[in-house]
């Protein structure tokens, strides 16, 4: 048998854009320096030597064909406006909660558990919404959530009137019920759709279509609902700006139908490639949820996460109280700094989410992040009182850069120490920490600045953002779906003319003596470069590096 029957290469042409939907004959990609990868093809026929059951050898996969398609940019935008109509719909009563209170004759608590409904109504609903992601899929859930946040923003076109304050809940309500069917997907998204290069930066816009929307809570309900005495004409102003956001809804909902798919035929990524090979009997949601738990870096990154979102989270609906208190009658630049904080904050996003795309650096971009968080904080709470709303923007500015830029830091570093576990999964549990914070948080805030002020409710935030910050440093950088990306990368660098794994994928074994000791030297190599690989993960060096070091 000749060595061509033992091995063949096969190369391709270098594809166009990323996005280039023309299929190949051969794996086509790139690698992050821009140059072709090489497809090695194994011939057929059984065999195998004992170098490739080495247990001490890391598992390599045979690569599988990936392609990206245009698509994905569609489904990207039409989710952010779904999350931006959401979460707009989330911040249309804390804002101007002044005046929704003496519109409803109720207390300040009250028109409070209007925003903190969706946390409260999240933390039960999560396990269910997040186990139809996994067996209906991410269409379905979109598409249900759509339609419950219609659902509830019609509703509430009715209840402009002092006594439908229940039926105003009502919809509220299920406009809630949506947000569980909208936190989980950016992760799933990313990871079903896009590329290896580009999941983090696909996260972040996914988590951005959110922030939009919280921008625009922030911005509009202070311009569409000034605060008039005349009780016909604030009905008059809240009824416009309830049709308006139902409107949007319904447009969204019918988009969503049209755009939406499950997941194309062809995965994006090697990663993704092997998620598809675990057989349905394989997978036990209940198996996955329980690893998860007995995770330990990841459930410190799910407390962690928790406490800084769930600070944002109190932020956020108390903002108005919290300005109010300290510049009487200015309710509209609270609002705006509501809107610099989230502005500042997708900023952020973008930037924290091509830095991981291009480092890789999870642990070490969390936790700066994190401590920048804490130090923003703490500028915020003691300049809030100086009387100075210039000031206020610029503080509350530098807050929203770093605590909502980690918000999708949070998502992508949990997929890295949970795979190949379901995004939705480890997504649903980091919400569900955050939701759970997010009422803790809210509540005692806003006991705390009714009795001793803001200066006091805001240091209670800091003190938990510190220790938010210790856990993370405490976390354990396990990056394993880029170690999975990486080793199929270590394959595809080598010099020209060597094997593409260290296992023997149905080659026939050879009985000449050139052919074994030829094997067995590529074997070792390439066992030797796949530890090395995962060695350098683990020890903190980024992957351009090292696929730099592989094909030099």
């Amino acid at each position: 048998m000749s060595s061509q029957d033992l091995l063949s290469a096969e190369w391709t042409d270098c594809p166009g854009d990323a996005g280039d939907d023309s299929p190949s004959p051969a794996r086509r990609d790139r690698t992050g320096f821009g140059e072709c990868k090489r497809h090695l093809a194994f011939g057929t026929g059984g065999g195998g030597g004992p170098e490739a059951e080495d247990s001490d050898a890391a598992q390599l996969f045979p690569l599988m064909e990936t392609k990206l398609l245009n698509r994905r940019w569609a489904m990207l935008l039409v989710f952010c406006l779904y999350s931006m109509s959401n979460a707009f719909m989330w911040l249309q009563y804390g804002i101007i909660s002044n005046i929704f209170t003496r519109f409803y004759g109720v207390g300040a608590a009250a028109v409070d558990w209007l925003s903190m409904v969706y946390f409260l109504t999240y933390v039960p609903l999560v396990l269910p919404v997040t186990w139809m992601l996994d067996r209906r899929g991410l269409r379905d859930v979109v598409v249900a959530g759509a339609a419950f946040n219609c659902i509830g923003a019609w509703i509430k076109t009715g209840t402009a009137d002092p006594a439908m304050f229940a039926m105003t809940f009502l919809g509220q309500f299920v406009c809630s019920v949506a947000t569980v069917f909208v936190l989980g997907v950016p992760s799933r998204l990313a990871s079903l759709w896009f590329g290896q290069q580009e999941v983090s930066t696909a996260c972040s816009i996914g988590v951005l279509g959110n922030q939009m929307g919280i921008a625009i809570g922030f911005l509009l309900p202070p311009i569409l609902v000034p605060n008039v005495d005349d009780m016909d004409s604030l009905a008059h102003h809240i009824r416009i700006m309830f049709y308006i956001s139902a409107g949007a809804a319904t447009l969204i909902f019918v988009l969503v139908v049209i755009v939406f798919q499950e997941r194309p035929e062809i995965p994006p990524s090697q990663a993704q490639a092997q998620a598809r090979s675990m057989q349905p009997d394989e997978y036990s949601y209940m198996a996955s949820i329980l690893r998860l738990l007995r995770n330990k870096p990841f459930m410190l990154l799910v407390i962690s996460y928790g406490l800084n979102v769930g600070c944002f989270y109190a932020i956020s609906t108390l903002l108005n109280r919290m300005i109010i208190e300290h510049y009487p009658g200015e309710e509209v630049n609270a609002g705006r700094i509501g809107l610099t904080i989230v502005i500042a904050g997708m900023a952020g996003s973008l930037i924290c989410g091509i830095w991981l795309d291009k480092t890789k650096t999870y642990k070490q971009t969390t936790l700066v992040v994190y401590v920048l968080s804490l130090a923003g904080m703490l500028i915020y709470a003691f300049t809030l009182n100086l009387g100075h709303l210039w000031v206020v923007f610029v503080t509350a500015g530098l807050l929203g850069f770093f605590m909502t830029g980690y918000l999708p830091l949070g998502f992508e570093f949990a997929v890295e120490l949970t795979f190949p576990e379901s995004e939705g999964t480890s997504s649903g549990l980091l919400n569900c920490s955050a939701q759970i914070f997010g009422i803790i948080f809210t509540i005692a805030q806003g006991k705390i600045i009714d009795r001793w002020g803001t200066l006091a409710g805001n240091i209670f935030l800091c003190i938990f953002l510190l220790i938010g910050t210790v856990m993370t440093g405490f976390i354990k950088s396990d990056l394993r779906r880029q170690k999975a990306n990486l080793q199929m990368d270590v394959q595809t660098v080598s010099p020209a003319g060597s094997v593409s794994s260290v296992q023997d994928y149905g080659a026939t074994e050879c009985s000449s003596p050139w052919h074994k000791a030829s094997t067995t030297s590529f074997r070792a190599k390439h066992t030797a470069a796949a530890k090395k690989t995962t060695a350098d993960l683990e020890g903190g060096v980024s992957p351009p590096e090292i696929l730099k070091e592989g094909k030099l």
